[in-house]
Formats: C-alpha cells, sequence, structure tokens
C-alpha cells in the first residue's frame, strides 16, 4: 500500500532502496553520535533491507520525496522474541523529514501491520542518544523494560520499551 502526504509519498521498500536507506540510517546515527559497535550501524542487514523484510511478519516502508529516500521504519518479527511480539526496526528519518508527523505516521503503520500479522507486542531496542524518538515512542505507549527481550545482537543499545497492541 502507498500513501501520499502532501508530496511525500510512504511505500513498501523495493531492491533499489537498499544503498540509499542504508545511507540514511548510517547517517541520522553519526548525526547523534549514535554510530557505535552493536547498533544497527554496523550490522551487515542494514545494507540488505529489501531481502531481510521478505520475512513472513516483517513490513519495512520508506518515506520519499520526490525520488529521494528521506527514511524508512518497520517491523520484524527478530529471533528469540516471543510468537506474539515483534520489533519495531530501523526507523529514521532524515533531518529535512523530522518535525511533520512523519515518525507518528511512520510508527502508526507499524502498529497498524502489527496488529494485522497478529502480534499482540512490540517491542524495540534505542539509545539514550535518541531523544527526539524516545519521547514519541513514549507518546504512542511504549514503556521501558529493565533488559532486553529476543537476540536481535544489538548489544550497542541501552534502551528497550514494548507497548502491547489493543
Amino acid at each position: 500500500m502507498q500513501l501520499a502526504i502532501n508530496d511525500i509519498v510512504i511505500r513498501p521498500i523495493e531492491f533499489k532502496d537498499n544503498e540509499r536507506i542504508a545511507k540514511v540510517i548510517r547517517e541520522t546515527l553519526a548525526e547523534f553520535g549514535a554510530n557505535h559497535a552493536g547498533t544497527v550501524y554496523f550490522d551487515p542487514t542494514t545494507d540488505h533491507l529489501y531481502e531481510l523484510f521478505r520475512k513472513e511478519g516483517s513490513m519495512y516502508n520508506i518515506v520519499e520525496q520526490d525520488g529521494r529516500i528521506l527514511g524508512g521504519g518497520g517491523i520484524f518479527p527478530s529471533d528469540g522474541l516471543p510468537s506474539d511480539t515483534c520489533e519495531l526496526v530501523k526507523m529514521y528519518l532524515d533531518p529535512e523529514a523530522r518535525g511533520q508527523g512523519l515518525g507518528s505516521r511512520m510508527i502508526q503503520l507499524c502498529i497498524d501491520a502489527a496488529k494485522e500479522n497478529g502480534f499482540h507486542f512490540i517491542y524495540l531496542e534505542t539509545m539514550p542518544e535518541l531523544k527526539q524518538a524516545l519521547k514519541t515512542y513514549e507518546k504512542f505507549g511504549f514503556e521501558y523494560l529493565k533488559g532486553p527481550i529476543g537476540n536481535t545482537g544489538h548489544f550497542g543499545c541501552q534502551l528497550w520499551m514494548k507497548k502491547e497492541i489493543l
């Protein structure tokens, strides 16, 4: 499904997006000083998101304007999570896409996709450097956990959150 908001399009990831979305993700992490070991910055799957998100129960959307990728985000049934839980993953926006409500729109699309895929909870891992994202997650009802769940391999994330999907 493709959505258009003004001249911004939100659409499913395509193979041709791999290199450009990986660049947005890494530039965003570097911008906030969160480009350290144990994060998606060094995760080799970041360069192959189209292939990764072919897995059943997953979904990844791209934010695009005039053919330029401004960000993306999705859900994934990460290893080790309970079968009723998916992970909110690789949710990043270019600086020019922020402050327009796109992050909130992307999170809502992920929640909707999680419901459609039969999940009851959404889990995420993040870092204290991403302060604005933390505020947005809190507004959506994500609650902090004392430690990680699942086996994402992202040992560089120091914050974990979970939301029940109603």
